[in-house]
């Protein structure tokens, strides 16, 4: 962007971060230890900087969202002129506003099929809040108030409102506030590599299929509402589910009449090579929650696509009595607008699936004759190196998982790339405007911090 740089006082605002600030998903602790946040001052295209003068390849995209790359002035121009036309109106009271429905008939585009209705929401937790409710009330107003169940899996994330971390299968989450709270049940994940690696990966992908149907006649079909899963498990690792697993999930839930819910917050918005993961893997879902590169992260917007099926449903029952007050915000939805212009006008979804997508994978399979890597995988811009200390058997460093993640991250970020160590693999998701020669400085830095760690991690 053009804008000014501001001259920071960088440890006056390290020490109003300790003294005020309560960051997302830390520990506070550490931090205070630390003498302050990294204060992140400015970015352009695939790089952000630093108040310490680092300049950062964000492999990363923020977090999974920055999807057309920083400095866009466009969005803060349209942001502008919105905000000088009407800076805020809400959904509640039988209004809308032009950016909000332009986006809506956007969305139900690009999804596609029965897919054609769209309520918003601020957050993909919050999208995820409003599946919840929404499949319960559905069920309700159908006539089958039993219909309560959710399944999902362990180790997905599906967001940190209350209903979003009992969704999700982190255990670590759940046990901070006693949850997850019923009427959620969660199955195997998909994960070849870890679990599964003694099997073939698709009779693998069909066992974790079948785990899901085996839950069903536990709990009675009767009593399911749905299933949820992230096409790709993002925030799990990165955990790309063998051919054939999605299609024998859709079969599963048609079977019993239960609703596909496909968590579109990542994966959506060509991250995987078409608009959404679930195009790439081949099933179609009832509902889609998305968020992240709805507006690439320049403002906060979500969604829900719906299917018309549901809608038919829900229109006999009264009135839905869920929302937000930021529901449709006009702002958000007309810069999410200008966003996915920018990436059909840049064929962004097309250069991620034909060029930098197959492009990542290469470079990534460049690592696997290193002698820390026991996997690389990748799909679209989302992609993971699995660290082990035998690359036989997959043993991990200190004889458990999550010793040797934070280890190489650190010294990727030290060396100038932003990823994320989710237990002992390596995961990104970098901007999908990146250049090869840039996929090239990301594969060089974790090779070399790969070398870095060896030493630290054989101590173990």
């Amino acid at each position: 962007m053009t804008a000014v740089r501001k001259n920071y006082d960088i440890p006056a605002l390290r020490r109003l971060d300790v003294a005020h600030h309560l960051p997302a998903q830390q520990d506070y602790k550490l931090i205070e230890d630390m003498g302050g946040s990294r204060i992140v001052t400015h970015a352009e295209g695939c790089y952000i900087h630093d108040g310490d003068g680092n300049r950062i390849l964000d492999g990363m995209a923020g977090l999974w969202c920055v999807n057309i790359g920083y400095g866009r002035d466009e969005l803060a121009d349209v942001a502008a002129e919105q905000m000088r036309e009407l800076p805020f109106y809400n959904t509640f009271f039988k209004t809308a506003t032009p950016p909000t429905i332009e986006l809506a008939a956007k969305i139900a585009g690009l999804t596609g099929g029965k897919l054609q209705h769209v309520f918003f929401n601020a957050s993909g937790s919050e999208a995820n809040d409003t599946v919840f409710r929404m499949v319960r009330h559905y069920w309700k107003v159908k006539g089958e108030p039993a219909r309560k169940v959710f399944i999902s899996r362990w180790n997905a994330y599906h967001g940190s409102t209350v209903a979003g971390v009992s969704l999700g299968g982190m255990k670590a989450m759940h046990a901070q506030g006693d949850l997850p709270f019923p009427g959620i049940e969660h199955v195997r994940q998909p994960y070849w590599f870890g679990e599964g690696r003694d099997m073939e990966p698709r009779e693998f992908g069909k066992l974790c299929a079948q785990a899901i149907e085996d839950r069903i006649l536990e709990v009675g079909p009767e009593n399911v509402a749905a299933f949820i899963g992230e096409p790709v498990q993002g925030a799990g690792g990165v955990i790309i589910p063998p051919e054939g697993y999605w299609q024998e999930v859709e079969r599963i839930c048609r079977k019993y009449g239960i609703l596909l819910v496909a968590d579109e917050v990542i994966c959506g918005f060509g991250r995987t090579g078409e608009w959404f993961g679930h195009q790439t893997l081949g099933f179609t879902p009832d509902l889609v929650p998305m968020a992240k590169g709805l507006s690439s992260g320049y403002l906060p917007i979500s969604a829900v696509a719906v299917s018309s099926d549901v809608v038919e449903v829900l229109k006999t029952g009264g009135d839905f009595v869920h929302g937000f007050t930021y529901s449709g915000h006009p702002v958000c939805a007309a810069v999410a607008l200008r966003n996915i212009e920018i990436i059909e006008r840049e064929n962004l979804v097309g250069k991620v699936r034909d060029d930098v997508g197959p492009y990542l994978n290469a470079a990534l399979k460049s690592l696997d004759d290193h002698p820390l890597v026991g996997e690389t995988r990748s799909i679209g811009l989302l992609g993971a190196v699995e660290i082990v200390a035998d690359k036989k058997t997959a043993a991990r460093f200190g004889g458990k998982e999550g010793n040797a993640g934070p280890v190489v991250r650190d010294f990727c970020i030290e060396n100038g790339l932003m990823v994320r160590g989710i237990r002992d693999t390596i995961v990104m998701s970098p901007p999908l405007i990146i250049s090869r020669q840039q996929i090239d400085d990301l594969v060089d830095i974790i090779r070399r911090s790969l070398d870095s760690a060896m030493p630290i991690l054989k101590a173990l």
